[in-house]
């Protein structure tokens, strides 16, 4: 398939952020998903969270299995660092590039399919080890590919193109995601952008495993009625439990608010999340509360939407294994290698 690259044409003063780039140097080439497809708006958003937090694109590496949404990658951030890998494979090579070298931002994009099914290993054990990153699945509940069968996120009594009932339970990656350990988990839709855009921000400025789960319908196969990942379905059934906005401290920032109406929640790096709760009983740091509200929620027919659960204090695999400040990458032969003494040493305190 040929990938064609965007026009370089460009208004001469196209604001520019704190790099000195335009939003336009954080595009990638042309889209050839379909017209309509909700991936291409999570790229704007992408897009738009990195340009806004004046990321440098060379420190970004961009990684991605098989499917609709494993395309994606190509049509943002054309100047980071991409890899295309395998179906359902891309959690155990971003792990690896992470261990190699800690100090790029990994972001991972993927698809129900790519991560519910074949890859479902691959995202649990990485979840679970913590690895620092921002995962993406693009969630549209079919295999669009291989013509609209059920995914394993498909929610039971939801109904494809040609009426057909699904009779399988769905696999709810959010819910997933908080029993295994991550340490910052959302739920957003495609079409809010105002919601996704700040989630993606905190995910990218988040230290730990960040998983964002995102609703986007498929216009082919899947944006009818008896679709649960419609977009009509899901603007009727959306519940936010919180309006997010990123804070990075750059700069001292004063606020005035209503008692009650916002939540400010200090991450691990220092950067603050402002959250301006829509539901009153709602806890964003109460790991087992998420649980039970998402359930609560799920058997009434609802969405959940929002910043669902965070650890201000989380720590990722680099500081589990305590690995070395310097990247692998960067290391000499005989730092890397530090002789048979050494191994001699490690062999005698296994036994």
């Amino acid at each position: 398939m040929t990938y064609l690259p965007k026009p370089k044409l460009a208004h001469p003063e196209l604001q520019k952020n704190d790099l000195g780039f335009t939003r336009r140097d954080y595009e990638g080439s042309i889209s050839t998903l379909c017209a309509g497809c909700g991936h291409d708006s999570i790229s704007a958003a992408i897009i738009r969270a990195c340009y806004e937090l004046s990321l440098p694109p060379h420190r970004i590496a961009k990684l991605s299995g098989i499917g609709c949404s494993s395309k994606t990658p190509t049509y943002f951030l054309g100047n980071s660092h991409g890899f295309n890998s395998v179906h359902g494979r891309m959690p155990s090579v971003l792990t690896g590039a992470n261990l190699a070298n800690r100090e790029l931002i990994y972001l991972g994009v993927s698809g129900d399919g790519d991560s519910a099914s074949i890859g479902f290993g691959q995202f649990s054990h990485s979840i679970r080890r913590g690895v620092n990153m921002t995962y993406i699945v693009e969630n549209n509940g079919v295999y669009g590919l291989t013509k609209g069968q059920f995914s394993a996120t498909a929610d039971r009594g939801a109904k494809n193109k040609r009426g057909v009932e699904n009779m399988d339970e769905a696999i709810d990656m959010v819910g997933i995601a908080i029993q295994l350990g991550a340490t910052y988990v959302a739920r957003s839709f495609s079409g809010d952008k105002n919601q996704l855009v700040p989630l993606i921000k905190g995910a990218l400025q988040h230290q730990g495993a960040a998983f964002i789960d995102t609703i986007s319908p498929c216009v082919m196969f899947n944006n009818h009625d008896g679709s649960t990942k419609s977009y009509d379905y899901v603007r009727e059934h959306n519940e936010a439990v919180n309006f997010m906005d990123v804070v990075t401290g750059r700069n001292e920032i004063t606020v005035d608010y209503e008692p009650g109406t916002t939540e400010i929640v200090r991450q691990h790096n220092g950067g603050l999340l402002k959250l301006r709760k829509l539901a009153n009983d709602y806890d964003v740091t109460d790991r087992v509360a998420a649980m039970n509200f998402l359930e609560t929620r799920k058997a009434r027919g609802e969405i959940v939407t929002g910043l669902l659960y965070v650890d201000p204090d989380a720590d990722d695999l680099h500081g589990f294994l305590e690995t070395s400040d310097k990247p692998f990458n960067s290391m000499s032969d005989e730092e890397l290698i530090p002789g048979s003494a050494a191994l001699e040493k490690l062999n005698a305190s296994l036994r």
